[in-house]
């Protein structure tokens, strides 16, 4: 009976995604057949309903909308170009120095937007027109987009760590955040990596040395944008406010330096920019919601531990079982976006993982960082898709220049993988966390 819970719970998701179903309805529904199986049909509904609305009472979550609005701000504020001038007076001197430039534009617009979608086309729109005159392959040039912008998903403030934080039972957020610059800034310098080896081998252009009055001037003008990350994790770290409060502060910061500073944003655009972010924001929210109840169809179940006893009998080396949920995330990846994957698989790997003394920090950002890899791939890599739309190139023509950089990434997960300390050893030295 327990192995035809699991094939029903997670044979009806498939299904249902096969026929077109928008996700957060899969998963109610086949939340509903599952419990249906071991409750009466009007209790069923009853408690996928409650679990819910339980699931959405959560303070924890009102960061989301506010960091999708501050976010949806910037993208719209100006602050990119800002970020990729700064970006070209620090790697301007590399080989291939507009590919550096993306990538370390990505990680800076990535880590104080905290969308990978957001940042990939406002910093691929900008870049992939001045590579294309400057002789970049147009396929190079995407790569080094689509697997850059996941950077701001690992460097804080990041809403999926927000998500993580509450479906693992409460997770530090700000330790978490503190986790994720190591990794992120490990994630951006392999990209960087193979990026320099091949445009040392292919000859492309190295940027015009600024003079100090151009460099000068362009900083000044990017570090308000900047300045927002100090006030977030510093407001945090210190304990002036929570991550909620501190996602207010972002709207209210951005909104000032948009509108107010730049001008780069008109009072007419804000109830759009606003629409958008109710829309986003609903999308995220009913995944949040409807994953509590397939949580609690697994939990009433008992098929995260199943699911820990099977990965045990193939091996009770740690290394092997982080090796096996690594590789089962990256497939995760490949089909499923990354929401609703750290709504689903957290409450089935972390039991494991706690079981092997990994700690949930370091659990966190290893997921993170694996399903990050999983938006940037076929066939429904959500920044795969934008970067490919704003480089103007078919996916087909993407794939063969990706793979060098998918090498690059696995490699990093790995190195994140199995060097605990790359995760902890920052919060521990901020916040003491683990001492």
């Amino acid at each position: 009976m327990d192995w035809q819970i699991i094939l029903t719970l997670f044979g009806s998701f498939a299904v249902l995604l096969l026929l077109g179903i928008p996700v957060s309805f899969a998963i109610g529904l086949s939340s509903l057949l599952t419990i249906g199986m071991t409750l009466p049909w009007d209790t069923a509904i009853t408690v996928v309903a409650q679990r819910m609305a339980v699931g959405l009472d959560n303070f924890a979550l009102l960061a989301i909308p506010f960091f999708i609005l501050a976010g949806n701000i910037m993208n719209q504020g100006g602050i990119a170009t800002r970020l990729i001038n700064l970006a070209k007076i620090m790697c301007g001197r590399l080989p291939g120095s507009l590919a550096h430039v993306n990538i370390m534009a990505n990680m800076m617009f990535g880590s104080i937007s905290g969308s990978a979608v957001a940042s990939a086309a406002a910093v691929g729109g900008t870049m992939a027109p001045l590579q294309k005159k400057e002789g970049y392959d147009e396929g190079f040039s995407a790569a080094v987009n689509i697997t850059s912008c996941p950077t701001g998903l690992l460097i804080p403030p990041s809403n999926t760590l927000i998500v993580f934080s509450l479906v693992s039972g409460g997770t530090s957020v700000a330790a978490l955040f503190l986790a994720g610059y190591i990794p992120g800034l490990i994630m951006g310098l392999s990209l960087m990596l193979v990026a320099g080896i091949i445009a040392k081998r292919r000859g492309y252009p190295v940027a015009a040395r600024p003079t100090m009055a151009q460099a000068w001037d362009i900083t000044v003008k990017a570090l308000p944008s900047l300045l927002l990350v100090f006030i977030i994790m510093g407001g945090i770290i210190g304990g002036i406010f929570t991550a909620t409060e501190a996602s207010a502060i972002a709207v209210v910061y951005t909104f000032i330096l948009a509108v107010l500073i730049y001008k780069e944003v008109s009072f007419r655009q804000l109830p759009g920019i606003i629409l958008e972010s109710a829309v986003t924001t609903s999308i995220v929210l009913l995944l949040v919601g409807a994953s509590m109840g397939m949580s609690w169809a697994m939990a009433n179940a008992d098929i995260p531990y199943m699911i820990a006893d099977a990965l045990l009998a193939v091996s009770e080396n740690p290394l092997m079982i982080l090796l096996l949920i690594n590789v089962i995330l990256l497939i995760v990846g490949i089909f499923m976006d990354m929401t609703p994957a750290v709504l689903i698989f957290t409450p089935i790997f972390l039991p494991v993982a706690l079981n092997i003394g990994i700690d949930p920090v370091h659990f966190g950002i290893m997921m993170t960082f694996n399903l990050a890899i999983g938006i940037c791939t076929p066939p429904v890599g959500s920044a795969l898709f934008i970067g490919c739309s704003v480089a103007k190139i078919s996916i087909d023509k993407v794939i063969k220049p990706l793979l060098p950089f998918y090498g690059a990434l696995v490699l990093a997960l790995l190195a994140v993988t199995y060097i605990p300390q790359l995760s902890l050893w920052l919060p521990g030295v901020v916040l003491g966390y683990g001492n």
